[in-house]
């Protein structure tokens, strides 16, 4: 839908005639008591947010099509407890978006500085909300956003903070994050963050293409029957026995990024004739994963920009590579995500994310 012509000028009561934010409370199943915010672009993108998990985003439509991978547990409310082995598993709903960190991306791990589970605890973390706007677009204000502090502390240990601002524009068919994780403590604290993207029926589909740039590595431990040089690791499979319980498989990526820095991936759908796009700064997040997890009844495509591959703290700390945090100091974190329907955007996008 079009609103730079302004047709709707003098003909609007109320601006969620075309989009904008609306929050709500969740009243039955395991979510139940869990605070979520539906984000309406006015173009046929809408999304749900949920508040009290990191404020990551869960559903995501685009007209009648689900982008999303949803579990089969849902939504759940946050628990604080699953932060121990593969606990994570159990309230993992899925969703398009899913924070991992703030100081461990990757598998149950313990070493001399202590006990990590599955991704760390932040996607289980209630967002105190400070600050919602919302579009006017009789004064001539499309933007609209939702801002929100995610503490992940402990008394006598890490104090981290991640800040999250989710914002749009009526009219265009996309979702900007910026992040914000600062050390609000006394000490020098490590650092890792994982965006774990979630792609699902009907966007990805048999044939579909997977889409990213840039030299890889097929992930510790895997099989390597889909990420080999005589397989197609860039289509969507069909459903697949060998990936029931937890088969799966990942590829590690170093993404290629433009003049500007920016990196792109995403899912094109040619039957769909529909492509999304992820955009992410390489000197913010340098690395990404693809995790293919083609279930029967569990069907599930992942893109994971990340500070780091989902190996964990003590390899990244063992490589050198784990990040620290001054006290007072702070990261910035952007990405750019865009439902592209015309040729010749779509045709710009299978070119910055092909050799």
């Amino acid at each position: 839908m079009a609103l730079k012509n302004e047709a709707w000028q003098h003909k609007l009561s109320n601006h969620a005639q075309l989009g904008g934010i609306e929050t709500a409370v969740l009243d039955n199943g395991p979510g139940r008591g869990t605070r979520i915010a539906w984000i309406n672009t006015g173009t046929g993108l809408r999304y749900k947010v949920v508040i009290d998990r990191a404020m990551d985003i869960a559903d995501a439509f685009y007209h009648q099509h689900s982008l999303a991978w949803l579990s089969h547990g849902g939504i759940t409310a946050p628990n604080h407890a699953a932060d121990k082995g593969l606990d994570w598993l159990q309230t993992f709903g899925g969703g398009l978006m899913t924070t991992c960190g703030l100081m461990h991306v990757g598998g149950p791990e313990t070493d001399d500085f202590g006990e990590r589970g599955l991704h760390g605890p932040i996607s289980n973390t209630s967002a105190e909300i400070i600050s919602i706007i919302q579009p006017d677009p009789a004064a001539g204000q499309m933007e609209m956003s939702i801002t929100g502090i995610m503490r992940q502390v402990s008394v006598l240990g890490a104090k981290l903070t991640l800040k999250r601002t989710i914002s749009g524009t009526l009219g265009k068919a996309e979702i900007r994050v910026h992040d914000e994780v600062t050390n609000r403590g006394n000490t020098t604290a490590p650092h890792m963050l994982l965006y774990h993207f979630n792609f699902g029926w009907p966007l990805v589909d048999e044939g579909a293409a997977i889409c990213w740039k840039g030299d890889w590595v097929s992930r510790e431990g895997n099989p390597d029957h889909l990420f080999n040089a005589t397989h197609d690791y860039k289509k969507c499979m069909a459903p697949m026995d060998s990936h029931a319980g937890s088969g799966e498989e990942a590829a590690i990526i170093d993404p290629v990024a433009d003049a500007a820095g920016w990196c792109t991936c995403g899912v094109h759908n040619a039957a769909l004739q529909l492509a999304f796009s992820l955009r992410f700064k390489k000197e913010q997040l340098p690395v990404l994963t693809n995790w293919q997890h083609w279930g029967k009844g569990e069907y599930v495509m992942g893109l994971e920009p990340g500070t780091h591959p989902p190996t964990g703290q003590a390899k990244a700390r063992r490589d050198g590579t784990l990040l620290f945090l001054d006290p007072g100091e702070s990261r910035q974190y952007e990405m750019q995500i865009d439902l592209l329907h015309t040729e010749t955007s779509i045709n710009s996008f299978l070119t910055d994310t092909s050799f």
